[in-house]
């Protein structure tokens, strides 16, 4: 699965030995490790298309607000 970074990782991280691509950049790791790291919000999905695209810097991605209907303060 290919991904592309929206974070910058710690000074020094590696995966298997290699340092974590830089944020913006894509990379195709094993489909349950790219889905974890998507899942987490680490990284976003990433397709050949999007590598001629603006960088992930440039996409806003926001949580939405949990419906509170009902509930009790």
């Amino acid at each position: 699965m290919r991904i592309r970074m929206l974070v910058e990782m710690p000074e020094g991280a590696t995966r298997n030995g290699v340092p974590w691509p830089a944020k913006g950049e894509a990379v195709d790791l094993p489909t349950a490790e790219a889905a974890h790291l998507v899942a987490a919000g680490v990284a976003e999905e990433a397709t050949d298309e999007d590598d001629a695209q603006a960088p992930a810097e440039a996409k806003s991605r926001r949580r939405k607000a949990a419906d509170t209907e009902g509930e009790a303060p």
